[in-house]
Formats: C-alpha cells, sequence, structure tokens
C-alpha cells in the first residue's frame, strides 16, 4: 500500500471518456493538496502548480498534451537548503484500454510511445494523478541552489583530483 492509498490519491481529477469536449482541461490543486504532493514527492512546498491540457478522443484513446507549470520550493541536493524551482513542461500522454494479456513468458515488445501510455478500465481516468506523476517526474532530484558551490567549499566537497582516490592513476597517466 502506497501513502496515498490511505486517503485516496492527492490530487485526483477523473474524466468520463462520454463528456470530453472542444474545451481545455485547466486543472489547479488547492493548497491541501499541493501541501499532499509535496510531502509524497519529498520536496518542502509546491507554492502553485497548474496544468492545462487539450484532450483528444480517438476511439477507446484519449491523448492529453498540454502544459504542465509549477513554482516548487526544494532542498539543495549539496547544501540542503531550500530553494525556489521554477517548472515549465510540455505533457503528452495517451490513456488507453487494457492491452491484450502476455503468456508469463512471452517477450513483448515496447516502444519509446509505449512508455508515455497509462491503461485505464471502463469510461473513466484519473487525469489528476497523471499531471501529479508528470511533476514528480519534472522535479530534479539532484539540483543544486545557489549556495551549493559555498557549501561544496565549506564540506571539501570539490573532488580535487591531487588528494582523490584518483590522485595515483592520475600519476600514472602519461603526460602528452
Amino acid at each position: 500500500m502506497s501513502s496515498n492509498d490511505a486517503f485516496g490519491p492527492e490530487f485526483s481529477h477523473v474524466i468520463d471518456l462520454r463528456q470530453i469536449n472542444d474545451e481545455p482541461v485547466v486543472l489547479e490543486p488547492d493548497e491541501n493538496q499541493r501541501q499532499r504532493l509535496a510531502a509524497r514527492f519529498g520536496i518542502s512546498a509546491i507554492d502553485a502548480m497548474k496544468a492545462a491540457l487539450r484532450l483528444d478522443v480517438d476511439g477507446n484513446t484519449v491523448e492529453a498534451k498540454g502544459r504542465l507549470t509549477a513554482s516548487i520550493v526544494q532542498a539543495c541536493a549539496i547544501s540542503g537548503e531550500d530553494f525556489p524551482v521554477t517548472i515549465n513542461e510540455d505533457i503528452a500522454l495517451r490513456f488507453v484500454p487494457p492491452a491484450s494479456p502476455h503468456a508469463p513468458d512471452e517477450e513483448v515488445e515496447i516502444t519509446a510511445d509505449d512508455c508515455d501510455e497509462i491503461e485505464y478500465e471502463g469510461t473513466t481516468f484519473d487525469l489528476g494523478e497523471a499531471v501529479a506523476q508528470s511533476l514528480a517526474l519534472a522535479i530534479d532530484p539532484f539540483a543544486e541552489g545557489p549556495d551549493a558551490d559555498r557549501a561544496r567549499a565549506e564540506h571539501n566537497l570539490g573532488g580535487d583530483v591531487a588528494s582523490g582516490p584518483f590522485a595515483a592513476l592520475a600519476a600514472m597517466k602519461p603526460k602528452d
């Protein structure tokens, strides 16, 4: 059971295939939803988040394309200090009915397009959860804040080749 199973998804927005029209779908989580998403993604805060998407239906396949913007606060990978980050990403998702089952030992070819497919059952899918997952993928887990260089110098994290573990190998390298 994942952390969002006990209370449901942090940001759910269920779309019914029968209700899709030409109007764009704009999703903006409220403060409580942003706090729960920040906790799920291990970041300090999500100050703002918005996804504007167009949904196109082709039979049972739905393509969602648009833009995700967010203002987040996350810890620097080097100093541990919080700093603001702006996310501005294109989103392209495809919701498809479940694929036909494969035998357990059957080899399955997966194309790059298949990786962005999200299976759904019935006539509904959760666009909010898909947008939340897109935000999670857009967050750089090794982002460095403005004080990263100072923290690196303070804690001798510069990777000085002359004294590091590869110093002996560097000394053996022929000089050109």
